[in-house]
């Protein structure tokens, strides 16, 4: 070994101290029981047959959990990254200081605070047209909606008498007097308008504004208005306002039901509500 050393010009610490490759590494420790081919195929297995699409890594571990795949987030995310299958959405921050926003605006029973929005999409045949949603706080959960050619007064109040027409029943003047609900909207003309207010008043539902041009005053509604922006009217071309009326309510109903909140522990807003009505139940 002294004289391969001096042919070769190399001291006893510069041989002894090269690392040894191995041709086919293995990873240290407990093999886990899932390998990871096998858990890549569950993963796209999810990703295939979720009905929305851009959903990340701790969603599909939620999925992958219930239909009993066991890895670690952090190992899920690697095999996910490395195979370009995380969420394509990733939303930059604006530059320049943001205006800070202290307060809160999620409640903890339902029908404490709803909020409704504005929503604009374009469709081939009759251009621009609106949706208008109404969402409980609570749990993100869409109420009502109405989807309309025209984005006037008439269009935006419809889907909050729905809304009340759902809840309580009925419509009748005062109908929501006295239940401390009050009904979160920005200042658009449709809500600003003497009509939108004057009915509200009739149903007893008080107005709660968002402070002009801040929008995270009213974030739950413009939440959900990027999530269907990212998985309807994104991914799709309407020919008609009928057309887009069809995917809109079909999506709704998956929303309602298979959407995963974070905020919510990842259950979707319907069982986010079983949920709790069935604990207030049993007291």
């Amino acid at each position: 070994m002294t004289m391969i050393l001096r042919v070769a010009g190399m001291s006893s610490g510069g041989w002894y101290g090269k690392p040894r490759h191995k041709e086919n590494p293995q990873k240290r420790g407990r093999k886990p029981l899932v390998s990871d081919e096998m858990l890549l195929a569950a993963v796209r297995k999810v990703i295939e047959e979720v009905p929305f699409c851009g959903e990340g890594y701790k969603k599909v571990h939620r999925r992958l959990k219930t239909d009993g795949v066991i890895a670690s987030k952090a190992r899920l995310l690697t095999i996910m990254r490395e195979n370009d299958l995380l969420s394509p959405y990733r939303h930059r921050k604006a530059a320049g200081k943001k205006k800070e926003h202290t307060g809160t605006i999620i409640t903890q029973k339902p029908d404490k605070m709803w909020a409704t929005d504005g929503k604009k999409f374009r469709t081939i045949q009759d251009g621009w047209c609106w949706l208008f949603p109404v969402l409980d706080h609570f749990n993100d959960e869409i109420i009502a909606y109405n989807v309309s050619k025209t984005g006037n007064r008439s269009a935006a109040m419809e889907p909050v008498r729905e809304a009340v027409r759902k809840r309580f029943g009925m419509i009748r003047k005062d109908i929501c007097k006295g239940m401390g609900l009050s009904l979160r909207a920005d200042h658009g003309s449709q809500y600003d308008s003497h009509d939108f207010k004057s009915e509200m008043e009739f149903l007893g539902l008080d107005m709660s504004y968002s402070f002009v041009r801040s929008p995270e005053c009213n974030g739950c509604i413009e939440r959900f208005n990027r999530t269907i922006e990212e998985e309807v009217f994104s991914i799709n071309a309407f020919h008609s306002i009928s057309e887009a009326e069809e995917a809109i309510s079909q999506f709704m109903e998956r929303y309602n039901s298979k959407w995963m909140l974070h905020r919510l522990g990842l259950q979707s807003p319907k069982e986010y509500r079983e949920a709790y009505e069935n604990i207030h139940r049993a007291i």
